[in-house]
């Protein structure tokens, strides 16, 4: 690897550090600590996050008809990806031994902790699961490919690779209810820099 390439590869861990720090920042922020894996807010956060949330039945009555409609196909689609979690997870227990390649560990990418946030309701939670689940998804078999290519076949290729999930510097901040609220209509259009 070139220098300069080694250089900004060490930039971007040390960006990729400094955003791990700004999120320890906003669990202080909000009021809210990780202990194995359940998140836990102070009392007080709990009654204010709970005055924004919205009813199930308000939520629904709201809701676009083309979004209460296009709803079955989208829960519709969480079998193939159960299908391609067992098979990934399958391939790297019994192929990663053979090959002496670190298995990935899917906790680290898949992260169901948004149904701790009391100002969504029911639905609100399940949904930013089931999202949090399909991107979890994707970076674990990512990662998975990235250990499979290195090890078969690590030879960059000529025009780069982009890294995936480019759209979360988009979200709110875990935690804020009230930016969640205020934001939610313009985030979900808010796709101008995608190509």
């Amino acid at each position: 690897m070139n220098n300069h390439l080694d250089e900004i590869l060490k930039e971007i861990k040390a960006l990729e550090k400094s955003v791990q720090e700004e999120i320890r920042r906003k669990e202080a922020e909000f009021q809210y600590k990780i202990r194995k894996g359940k998140v836990i807010f102070e009392e007080e956060v709990l009654r204010i996050q709970a005055t924004f949330s919205r009813g199930l039945v308000k939520y629904i009555l709201g809701a676009r008809l083309l979004n209460i409609l296009s709803s079955p196909i989208i829960y519709a689609m969480i079998l193939p990806p159960f299908l391609l979690d067992a098979c990934m997870t399958l391939y790297q227990f019994l192929c990663f031994p053979i090959y002496g390649v670190p298995k990935v560990k899917r906790r680290e990418h898949i992260i169901l902790d948004r149904h701790y946030l009391k100002y969504l309701n029911v639905l609100e939670r399940f949904n930013c699961d089931y999202c949090s689940y399909f991107n979890g998804l994707a970076s674990y078999i990512s990662e998975i490919g990235a250990r499979t290519e290195q090890y078969w076949c690590p030879i960059k290729h000529a025009s780069g690779k982009a890294r995936p999930h480019g759209r979360y510097h988009h979200f709110v901040d875990y935690g804020d209810a009230e930016t969640y609220r205020a934001k939610l209509s313009e985030l979900r259009k808010n796709f101008d820099d995608a190509e």
